[in-house]
């Protein structure tokens, strides 16, 4: 007797879907060849939250019924490595040290010169002088952490 087909929903991360016929006797790396030919590697499936690693595992046994969704993650084709002596791809030139990748720890440094004397010589300081040290060292710290968030 023919074995009964089922209809599985491919799901991509860009929320498209296709469909695929298949028979529960079927493996998970059939599938890959059928759905996704020349990219067997490239292509991740999972099912209720499992990466679906084994090839030769049966769609029987992973209980799949009918519509039922598997994820699908495409990956972009990795690059073959390169025989020593052969010119590989161009890495980006390392960037260069100016003087905008300096800002930031000069004005840390300049801040931290500035509370170091008024710790020392409080009488030089007026409270207004205090007050914009403490405003100039919080701007500062938010540019900071601005900047290295990224």
């Amino acid at each position: 007797p023919a074995e009964p087909t089922l209809v599985l929903r491919l799901k991509f991360l860009n929320d498209t879907e296709r469909l695929a016929r298949v028979r529960p006797g079927d493996t998970v790396g059939a599938l890959k060849r059928t759905y996704f030919p020349g990219q067997e590697q490239q292509v991740r499936l999972i099912y209720q939250g499992q990466l679906l690693r084994d090839d030769a595992q049966s769609l029987a046994g992973l209980h799949l019924g009918h519509l039922s969704v598997l994820h699908c993650h495409l990956s972009p084709p990795s690059v073959a490595p390169t025989a020593p002596g052969t010119p590989g791809p161009r890495s980006p030139p390392p960037a260069a040290l100016g003087v905008g990748s300096l800002a930031l720890p000069l004005f840390v440094l300049l801040l931290a010169l500035l509370w170091y004397l008024q710790l020392q010589h409080r009488h030089v300081f007026t409270a207004t002088a205090t007050t914009c040290l403490a405003g100039l060292t919080l701007l500062v710290t938010f540019v900071a952490f601005a900047m290295y968030r990224r």
